[in-house]
């Protein structure tokens, strides 16, 4: 399957790899590391889509990464391109509906991705469910390729490995995990640096806003369930950028007996909800909406407004808890 996409890139005039909505650190560190290895490795021209509301929701906590001011938006997107590669995307709903239209008309596509609720929405699908990353399965493609890890992609795919296994603490992060990120080491990359660019060069809006939905996070079934509330009124009050939510389901589910913790974001296309929990499988709940994740951490939208939104997933949590 390697030899397959790597033709299909050959063969191809207009390349769009797609990242998924709410861009995080894998989905961003494994775009850029493959346009990289397009336009380096095999001298095509790719473009990187951000799927995000408007360029100033441009995520600024990764503007480090090379070639990520290349990126495109929804607002200066091509309407055609002959090969159309998604990377970390769990599931065609992870794609905005402008760009959703884009994926489907292309002649070619492509999904990379290590989501094990992954079913398989390309043409072509180099899935490796269970894996840390998508980064980490980006590397296995390359490496099986014959080819040369760069520093610049190395950088790339130790940001995808770093976030996506919350610094190397989540239960997908293995051996080979661990093996992979020395190999990239070996290029010379700064870990020390990257892990202060991830995670200790945050704007100070970011942290007010982090603050409030933690301080009013709301606790039921005995303290075994906790969820804060994103509402479009606090999205503007703190100016608050997509990538601001990150790491909130993440606090929460570390408080003392908190079995599962969510977050919900109200949207004009429904509520964006991130599940994250210790003992329950969370894509039991998020699959039933048409979401995917993985057992710890999962996400879907809800058609419903924010209210009735958390009480179906209050009911959907109650039965599985123990």
């Amino acid at each position: 399957m390697e030899r397959e996409i790597l033709n299909l890139i050959n063969n191809s005039s207009d390349i769009l790899i797609i990242t998924h909505v709410n861009p995080d650190g894998d989905t961003l560190g494994s775009a850029c590391a493959l346009k990289l290895f397009i336009e380096k490795d095999l001298n095509k021209k790719a473009d990187i889509l951000i799927q995000i509301k408007d360029d100033s929701q441009f995520p600024k906590t990764y503007k480090f990464l090379p070639c990520i001011n290349e990126a495109k938006t929804l607002s200066n997107l091509k309407e055609d391109y002959d090969l159309v590669i998604a990377v970390d995307t769990a599931s065609l709903d992870r794609i905005i509906e402008n760009a959703s239209n884009v994926f489907k008309k292309a002649k070619n596509t492509v999904v990379i991705d290590h989501h094990k609720t992954n079913t398989g929405f390309g043409k072509i699908n180099y899935i490796k469910g269970g894996i840390s990353s998508t980064a980490e399965v980006l590397y296995d493609l390359f490496i099986n390729l014959d080819r040369k890890i760069s520093k610049e992609i190395a950088m790339c795919l130790y940001v995808g490995i770093l976030t996506d296994t919350g610094c190397f603490k989540y239960e997908s992060t293995t051996s080979n995990t661990f093996n992979i990120a020395s190999k990239l080491t070996e290029t010379g990359i700064d870990i020390s640096n990257i892990a202060d660019l991830c995670y200790t060069n945050k704007p100070k809006n970011m942290i007010l806003f982090q603050n409030y939905l933690v301080s009013n996070a709301k606790f039921c079934f005995n303290d075994r369930v906790a969820y804060t509330l994103i509402t479009k009124e606090i999205i503007e009050k703190y100016k608050a950028h997509d990538e601001y939510t990150e790491g909130i389901a993440e606090t929460l589910r570390s408080i003392e007996r908190i079995e599962a913790s969510f977050v919900l974001k109200e949207t004009d296309s429904g509520v964006k909800v991130s599940i994250r929990t210790k003992n329950i499988d969370a894509t039991k709940i998020t699959e039933k909406f048409k979401g995917g994740g993985h057992k710890r951490a999962a996400g879907c939208t809800i058609k419903e407004n924010i209210g009735h939104a958390v009480e179906i997933l209050l009911k959907e949590i109650s039965e599985l808890l123990i």
